[in-house]
This record gives C-alpha cells, sequence and structure tokens, in this order.
C-alpha cells in the first residue's frame, strides 16, 4: 500500500529526532510545516526533497540502526547494566579500565541486549569481539554542592570579565582583573565568582565582541591576556613606549563603555611585540613547545584558523571560513599544511596567546581559591558558536551546518529568535564518539569550580532555523539528554566541579526534573518566581534544586528595573508592547515586590515603598529576599551588589541602539565593594546564607 508522501516524510523526521509536532510557550499544540522539515533533514544529512529521497534516507537510517558495528561510544550508570543493540550471534566482551587492566569478561548470547556496567565511574574501553567501543560510567549524580568540604549555604557574585577596571587596563577587564575581583569577593564571604564566557572570539574582528558568540568553545579569548604577567611591568611599559600607545591607552581607560575595536587593537599590539621579545628566551619557549605538544592537534587548528581568517581578512575576504578558496575549506588539506608552513610565526603566535591566557584563567582561579572561596571560578559555557568560525571550521564532521539555533516565539520574545550560531549536530556526536562534546566540556572545566551550561534545554532539544528562514519558521531537534547527562556528571566529578543549568524561558517540567535528578542545578530569577495572580513568591518556596539569583545579564537589574530604566529602553529600543502602559504595570508590580519583601522580613513600611529612585533599601532587601531561600547555591549580579541601573546585555538591539557587552564597573577591582551600599548588600546576604 502506497503511505502518503507527508506521512512518510513524518516518519522521516521523527526517526531522525526532529519533532513534527510540539506545544508552544502558552502550551498551545503546534506543527512544524512540511517544507521546514524537508531543509532541517536535509542538513542532518538526510535529503527529503522527493519520495525518492526520503525513502532513501529511511533505508539510510534503518541500515544504521541494523549496523553491524557498534557505535563508538556508549554511556551507562555505575553499577547498572550497559545497553546494547541485540546481535544474531553470540559475543565474546570485555571491559579495560583506563589503567590497561581487564575489569570484566564473559559471552554475551545471541539476542542480548545488555552487560553489567563495572561500579566505578570512569572511562573504559570495551571489547565486542574485535570492536572496541569507549565506555562511559557515570556516577548517579553530577558533582554538587554537597560534595563540597565545609560548605553550608554559599553564596558568590557574577561578573562579566570585560567590565572589570584596574589600573593599565587599557580599555578593557582582564584576568589580572578578575584574580583581584575574586580576592574582593572572597573577602565579603563569597565562595563563588560566576563569570561570563571567556570562549575565543576572532583576533583579526574585534568589533565581533559578544561572549555568547565565540569562534570556539575549546579555546579562550586572548584579549583577556594581561602582557605584563609574562614579560613584567617595565618590559610592557618599554614596548607601550616603542609603539607611542601610552596615551591611546589612558583615553581608552577613561571610558565608560568599552571602544573593543581600539582596545583589541592597542593590547594585541602589545602582545605581539612581547611574542617576538620572549621568544629569545629558551626557558619560555621550551615551556610554551609543551604546551603546544599537550594540547595536540585541535590547539594547532584553532591556531591556523586564526592565522587564515587574518590572511583572509586583510585580502578582502573578511567573515567565515566558508567564504575563502574552497582549498581552505578542509583544515587537513594540503594548502592548509603549505599556509601554515609559510605563515608558522603567525600561527605560533595564536598558539602562544592560548598558553598565555590559559595560565591567566588558571591564576584567577588559584587566586579564589588561595583567598578561602570553596568553590571559586564558575566558567559559563554558550550554547553555541559562529557557524564561520574556528570550532566549526576544525570539527566540520560533528557541527551542524545550514542551520542556526535559536528559540520561538515565547514571552520575552514575541517575533522568535535566530542567535546566528552553529552546534554539535546529534548525528554527529554519535559518529565522532561525542568526542567533541567531551572536550568541550573539558575545556570549560579545566581552570574552573564549576560550569553554567547556557540553554541546557539544548541537551535535550534545540530550535534550529534553516539558513534564510525567519526565526519562526524552525524546528526542534532531539539530542541524546540521557547520555548526555551522563557525561556532563561524570565529568563534573572528574573535575570536581558543580554544574548548573541555564533552565529559563520555555521548558517543560519533565526536563527539570531530570536535570534535578541528575545533580543539575537549574537557575531561578527574582523577576520570574511569581505566583497565579502575579504577585512574588515566598523565599521559602523556590526550588531547592536551583540556583538563586536577583537577575541575569539579559534581564534587569534591581535598580534597573524598580527605577524603570529597563522600562526606558525596552520603549526605546522597540520591544515594549505598544497596547501596554509598561510603567503602570511596573508602579502596581513595584507594590507586589515591596509588599513579598517585607512579607519576608527582607524590607519594612509595606505601606510605604521607597520611591523609584531611592535604590539604596530595594537592593539590599532584594539581595536578603532571594539569600533566604532554599538554593543550595544564590549568586548576585556585581550590578545587584553595587546598586548599578543598567544590565549588560539587552537582547535584540544592535550595539548602535543599546551598549551589549560593553559597560565597565564604576570602579577600580580592588576598591569595587569598598562602598555603602555594597557593603550593605554583602553583609545582608552574608548574615542570612550563614545564619542557624
Amino acid at each position: 500500500m502506497n503511505v502518503p508522501l507527508d506521512d512518510r516524510l513524518a516518519l522521516l523526521a521523527e526517526q531522525a529526532g526532529v519533532d513534527v509536532h510540539w506545544r508552544d510557550a502558552l502550551d498551545r499544540p503546534q506543527s512544524t510545516p512540511a517544507h521546514t522539515l524537508r531543509l532541517v533533514l536535509g542538513a542532518l544529512g538526510l535529503p527529503a526533497g522527493d519520495a525518492d529521497e526520503v525513502e532513501g534516507s529511511l533505508r539510510m537510517l534503518e541500515e544504521e540502526r541494523q549496523g553491524r558495528r557498534p557505535p563508538r561510544l556508549l554511556t551507562s550508570d555505575a553499577g547498572d547494566t550497559v545497553e546494547l543493540t541485540p546481535a544474531p550471534r553470540g559475543r565474546r566482551w570485555k571491559i579495560v579500565g583506563e589503567d590497561g587492566l581487564p575489569v570484566a569478561e564473559g559471552e554475551l548470547p545471541s539476542g542480548a541486549s545488555s552487560l553489567p556496567a563495572p561500579a566505578q565511574p570512569g572511562y573504559y574501553a570495551l571489547w565486542l569481539d574485535d570492536d572496541e567501543v569507549t565506555l562511559a560510567v557515570a556516577p548517579r549524580r553530577a558533582f554538587g554542592i554537597g560534595d563540597v568540604a565545609g560548605l553550608h549555604r554559599p553564596w558568590g557574585m557574577a561578573v562579566q570579565v570585560s567590565s572589570l577596571r584596574r589600573p593599565g587596563d587599557g580599555g578593557a577587564g582582564d584576568f589580572t582583573a578578575l584574580e583581584l575581583c575574586a580576592r574582593a569577593a572572597a573577602e565579603k564571604g563569597a565562595d563563588a565568582l560566576a563569570i561570563s564566557p571567556v570562549h575565543a572570539l576572532f583576533a583579526a574582528a574585534p568589533e565581533r565582541y559578544s561572549p555568547y558568540a565565540p569562534s570556539s568553545r575549546l579555546f579562550l579569548n586572548g584579549l583577556y591576556i594581561d602582557p605584563s604577567r609574562t614579560s613584567g611591568e617595565k618590559s610592557v611599559r618599554a614596548v607601550i613606549d616603542s609603539h607611542n600607545l601610552r596615551q591611546e591607552l589612558a583615553d581608552l581607560e577613561w571610558l565608560d563603555l568599552i571602544d573593543w575595536p581600539r582596545a583589541a587593537r592597542a593590547r594585541m599590539t602589545i602582545l605581539r611585540s612581547v611574542y617576538e621579545w620572549e621568544s629569545v628566551d629558551s626557558a619560555h619557549a621550551e615551556r610554551f613547545a609543551a604546551f603546544r605538544r599537550e594540547q595536540g592537534e585541535p590547539l594547532e587548528r584553532h591556531a591556523r584558523f586564526e592565522a587564515l581568517h587574518a590572511d583572509f581578512t586583510a585580502h578582502g575576504r573578511p567573515g567565515g571560513w566558508q567564504g575563502w578558496p574552497a582549498a581552505y575549506h578542509d583544515p587537513s588539506s594540503s594548502e592548509v599544511a603549505a599556509f601554515a608552513r609559510e605563515h608558522s610565526r603567525e600561527v605560533s603566535f595564536h598558539a602562544w596567546l592560548q598558553w598565555l591566557a590559559s595560565r591567566g584563567l588558571c591564576g584567577a582561579q588559584k587566586a579564589a581559591r588561595d583567598a578561602g572561596m570553596k568553590i571559586g571560578l564558575v566558567a559559563d559555557l554558550a550554547v553555541g558558536a559562529d557557524s564561520g568560525g574556528s570550532h566549526a571550521w576544525a570539527h566540520q564532521a560533528e557541527m551542524l551546518q545550514g542551520l542556526s539555533v535559536g528559540a520561538p516565539p515565547d514571552a520575552l520574545n514575541r517575533l522568535g529568535q535566530d542567535w546566528g550560531l552553529t552546534t554539535f549536530s546529534p548525528r554527529g556526536l554519535r559518529e565522532t564518539g561525542f568526542k567533541g562534546f567531551i572536550g568541550m566540556l573539558r575545556a570549560a572545566l579545566a581552570y574552573s569550580g564549576g560550569v553554567r551550561i547556557d540553554h541546557i534545554l539544548s541537551l535535550k532539544r534545540l530550535w534550529m532555523v534553516p539558513h534564510g528562514a525567519g526565526a519562526t519558521e524552525g524546528a526542534y531537534v532531539r539530542y541524546p539528554l540521557r547520555d548526555l547527562l551522563r557525561l556532563v556528571a561524570l565529568e563534573s566529578h572528574r573535575h570536581r566541579a558543580i554544574v548548573i543549568g541555564e533552565d529559563l524561558g520555555t521548558v517543560p517540567a519533565d526536563f527539570r526534573r531530570a536535570i534535578a535528578d541528575s545533580g543539575v542545578l537549574g537557575i531561578r530569577v527574582l523577576w520570574f518566581e511569581r505566583a497565579e495572580d502575579g504577585g512574588f513568591i515566598a523565599p521559602a518556596d523556590w526550588s531547592d534544586n536551583a540556583m538563586a539569583t536577583t537577575s541575569t545579564h539579559d534581564v534587569p537589574t534591581v535598580a534597573g528595573w524598580w527605577s524603570g530604566r529597563d522600562v526606558e529602553w525596552r520603549k526605546r529600543t522597540g520591544l515594549n508592547d505598544p497596547e501596554v502602559d509598561e510603567a503602570a504595570r511596573r508602579e502596581v508590580e513595584r507594590h507586589r515586590l515591596w509588599s513579598a519583601m517585607c512579607a519576608s522580613g527582607s524590607a519594612w513600611n509595606e505601606d510605604s515603598p521607597p520611591a523609584p529612585d531611592d535604590i539604596s533599601p530595594v537592593v539590599v532587601a532584594a539581595a536578603k529576599h532571594v539569600a533566604q531561600t532554599p538554593a543550595p547555591l544564590a549568586i548576585f549580579p556585581v550590578e545587584d551588589v553595587l546598586g548599578l541601573h543598567e544590565q549588560p546585555n539587552l537582547p535584540g538591539p544592535t550595539d548602535a541602539v543599546h551598549p551589549n557587552w560593553r559597560r565597565r564597573m564604576p570602579d577600580s577591582t580592588s576598591r569595587l565593594f569598598d562602598g555603602p551600599i555594597a557593603n550593605a548588600v554583602c553583609s545582608a546576604i552574608d548574615k542570612t546564607r550563614n545564619r542557624p
């Protein structure tokens, strides 16, 4: 019997992990149009342009399921069972530990679909006859707050690294300023310092400075290097004078907003000179060479990308690698190798930047721990990377092509979102044994005591928008959630680092339960913790499976919300709803928030809330209110500790409208928390979190 094409297309989509039916932010049923399904399936390597292609792709999936070779990687829970695809004949199996010693072995009867997993978490080699499979055996839960010795109801701060100030910083924050911030926060009682992503951006395109649109999530942003840490202040001053940069750097330091192109040019000019000077130091060169050997091919590919990107940009080919001559699309091509030989100094320079950046970030984490923080830095892992960047070029077998990550329309954005980012392909993950995902986790956890995974729903599904389509014309693509959560749990224990998952927005309730069961903390934000009537819920009713916070980089600060600064920005940028009087609504919400804070004992005089411009009592009360929650960890953005009105990022508008990722702190980092508001906020938090 002939089945209609639409039914076969729907079958292919479901088997490939593309949702045909889904529910929107208002819990209304939605269906993915056929033309969107065809585009998304094609990008996943499953052509679906016509009936013949649909049938061919269905056969391909069936052949993969019935394939003779097992997957490259399997996951299981420690002490549980390893699930296998049944085979028509018996097989001999053996599990070998990372030390090379056998752990267990036996015979697997024909048709058997499981075998016992080792009791100890770790990575193993599973042999099925002559086929070797990596076996990742995970603990039941990720490393958590309770696993950190001597930690009780901890709290911390959150900061944008670039916003930090210190004398001589040249107009943008760096890892030395981060060290100072960690020490200052620790003095106030903080056990954690959550930081914005420090992923590698594009050295040759400093105008692309969003930390959430990196070139690679495997490497670091060289602009956060403090040159004086490798060469000494005296040598750096000589370099500055040799390039006549003293006045330029002084001018940049005084700016309220970061001028990224100017600051980047100045810092890279200094770093290039320092690189040339340090290259003649044999001991320095030997340590650098050891770092390159240790990092291996991934670092070399990243460094080659940076050199190629700079060269093509200089010769009129800006943008991503897709715009380069075809011979340079393959990172293993002879043309790329020849370029690397001819430009070896440039390639080496970019590898050297990674060495210095890793040392700088490592130093900041050490400073945090030495200052008494039990957790230290909490890294931020962006949801994706630029499709034209280093990661997508160097690891093409793992990454999606032709699709952008985004979000469907919801309460925060009625038009949906296309973030212009790519990420791992679900099929690519399986075919490469999740190698890229594991490497990305290790990069994020290498120099931190925790990680915040942006848009953690991406472990279950992602809204994918075909290139050229509108943000509303996407589809949900499913990911192997259980496998990914197991890998997160395993790597978190190996690094002894907590895991926080950003689960804001449209998130299914069963997903929040799944990450809580796996030991991953969700996030709860003051503005969104509401009752059905719109009022703010009591601290005791907040989740005990999530990190609590007053705000995030994407939403109003406490001072900004109370004063209505965000309402002004929404109107100025066209993000407001013209049919709603947002100023009048905010007045009602102020009374609701003040009432809730009075009820929790965080404020007083319920009938007389402070005026919109009287923010001091509000930021202290909000901090105390959130500190009372049963959250295992409470994090307070530095903007809320200081009572600042402006938020770091306003999703949607370009920099021409709102200065996203450009704001700087009002004072030098070493003095940042010495003011009366910061002292009052920190004291209220620390006393509340640490009371019996």
